[in-house]
């Protein structure tokens, strides 16, 4: 009876230990969705803090990462070589996906 009893507790604290598993590996995993896609896209201070190696308020050709790099002579409104907090604020939101991203749009009409 007694080992009844003590299996039922070990049961019941398996149980609980793999939900609380399983509900903290779901926040972490929403919390990581959220950070990239939730707030949106980084903002122009973000950016430069980020991207700015020589910190003097700008980004170079060389130091843009990413869709900036992709996209540097659009951002680059003023042709100057370099992409202004100002033109980063004013920069077009990136597609995500490339091509998928189009598919996908085409498959729903």
């Amino acid at each position: 009876m007694k080992n009844r009893i003590a299996l039922k507790i070990i049961g019941c604290v398996l149980v609980m230990t793999s939900l609380t598993a399983c509900n903290s590996a779901k926040d972490t995993s929403s919390n990581t969705q959220s950070g990239q896609r939730g707030q949106g896209r980084p903002t122009a201070t973000q950016l430069l803090s980020e991207m700015d190696a020589n910190k003097d308020g700008k980004l170079s050709k060389e130091e843009a990462k990413g869709p900036l790099a992709q996209d540097f002579a659009k951002i680059d409104t003023d042709d100057d070589g370099f992409i202004s907090k100002e033109e980063l604020e004013n920069a077009p939101q990136p597609q995500r996906g490339g091509q998928q991203g189009g598919q996908r749009g085409g498959r729903g009409k």
